[in-house]
């Protein structure tokens, strides 16, 4: 048996990685912005979008001073051309699924999207730049956690992808069921397909967040 240096330092990285991923999953899904900021105000909203890059920062100081491993590990580089083409690619994949569960999906078996429509509705009742800000923060701050470091510290704890893209889609999933309803849980899991497969051929983060944006933009910015 292996019980020196080199095994105990593996062994608290390894502590340490599942500590950074279990808080992350928890805090992910845990409605805390509601809790400390309640209500519809401007306010309120922004204050919970500082609580979501919050966590995506803490995450980061998390990988970077604690775990010691650099911003490249979750998949931070320099943008090249390819991680526009790919972008593009990702944001049309998940705009089909999209389109297919509003266009077939839903009137095959007529379920009820008035929950979805209904926050859509509130979403673009919001000014402008707040839906700017909205849909940056979502970009960025999910493909952080859902994406890179969740992706990758399942795949360093267990070296399985597959059950890394599963536990980034599952949670991703879940995260998008408050506010929007059972049904929009449908293209959520489509839309976290596509963008964990991205990440994981690509392992560009900042591919991810573009494709993501790009997404997000064509419903809530171009209206």
């Amino acid at each position: 048996m292996t019980t020196g240096p080199a095994h105990l330092k593996s062994g608290r990285a390894s502590v340490l990685t599942a500590c950074g991923l279990t808080a992350t999953i928890i805090f992910s899904l845990l409605p805390l912005g509601r809790w400390i900021a309640p209500g519809d105000s401007i306010r309120g909203l922004l204050t919970r979008e500082a609580i979501w890059w919050i966590y995506a920062a803490a995450v980061l100081i998390w990988l970077t001073v604690v775990e010691r491993r650099p911003l490249s590990s979750v998949g931070f580089r320099w943008p090249t051309w390819k991680t526009l083409l790919f972008a593009v690619v990702g944001a049309a994949a998940v705009l089909f699924v999209i389109i297919l569960h509003m266009g077939v999906i839903v009137r095959l078996f007529h379920l009820d999207t008035s929950a979805a429509i209904e926050q859509q509705r509130m979403i673009l009742s919001r000014p402008y730049w707040f839906r700017v800000l909205l849909v940056l923060r979502a970009a960025v701050v999910e493909e952080i956690l859902f994406r890179g470091y969740m992706i990758e510290k399942v795949r360093q704890l267990t070296g399985s992808a597959v059950l890394a893209i599963a536990v980034s889609v599952l949670t991703f999933t879940w995260a998008h069921y408050a506010g929007w309803g059972l049904v929009q849980l449908i293209p959520a899991f489509g839309a976290g397909v596509v963008l964990a497969l991205l990440y994981v051929w690509r392992r560009d983060l900042p591919s991810n967040v573009l494709a993501h944006f790009l997404t997000d933009g064509a419903g809530f910015l171009l209206r």
